[in-house]
């Protein structure tokens, strides 16, 4: 029997991270799944498995990209990834000339460098077998800032530009490194649900490669979504 494909999912609570282990799961894939908290870990992995998937739990916390990078590099001791997925962020609403400067430091380490330090433990795997898939979430803030969501805005336009970076870096070693831009807010039962939106991620997983670029948009059209 072939070994088993692996999914790392790093940001998972019980809305899109759910639906991205809930997806690539199902396609047969072995799955990891991160978060900050042991407890809302386990009671998704618990459902998981109750539906028949294989699931292993890691408590990561993305503000601290030192530690992080210490638990991923141990990580990376057991699992060889074929998909990594980075969908953390914080997502909450402040003003970037008030903000706390401790919190805005920690908010841009959860939404965008948290995504280059996953990069730098798992990438050299990658291209080493010439082959694997990193995605990341991305947000309409990153091409449409709100000053609302100022920190928000700034990490998700940093991610962006690390999917292209990626991207340009790694396409002619077989790594496909994409951003997905979500560019509307995620609800249930909406046509930015996390299953359809999850959907958009298996999608872009398996393309071929001559349509690989860095960055998908999903503008909660039943289309296959535009390329930028």
């Amino acid at each position: 029997m072939p070994h088993p494909q692996q999914a790392l999912i790093i940001g998972v609570g019980p809305g899109l991270g759910a639906a991205l282990a809930r997806r690539f799961g199902r396609e047969g894939f072995t799955l990891t799944i991160a978060a900050r908290h042991q407890e809302h870990l386990d009671a998704i992995a618990s459902e998981l498995r109750s539906e028949g998937l294989a699931v292993d739990t890691l408590v990561l916390d993305a503000a601290d990209p030192a530690a992080m990078k210490v638990r991923l590099k141990a990580l990376s001791e057991r699992i060889d990834p074929d998909v990594v997925i980075y969908n953390a962020a914080v997502i909450a609403s402040d003003d970037i000339l008030t903000a706390d400067i401790d919190r805005l430091s920690d908010a841009y380490n959860v939404d965008a460098l948290g995504a280059i330090v996953t990069a730098q433990v798992f990438v050299p795997g990658m291209k080493r077998r010439g082959s694997g898939t990193l995605l990341l979430t991305g947000g309409r803030l990153g091409v449409d800032p709100d000053p609302a969501y100022g920190t928000l805005s700034v990490g998700k336009a940093a991610l962006r530009a690390v999917g292209e970076l990626l991207f340009q870096e790694l396409a002619a070693d077989g790594v496909h490194a994409a951003s997905i831009t979500v560019s509307g807010a995620i609800r249930p039962e909406t046509p930015f649900a996390p299953e359809l939106i999850a959907d958009r991620f298996w999608a872009v997983h398996t393309q071929e490669r001559e349509q690989w670029v860095g960055e998908t948009v999903f503008d909660g059209s039943a289309a296959e979504g535009s390329a930028v």
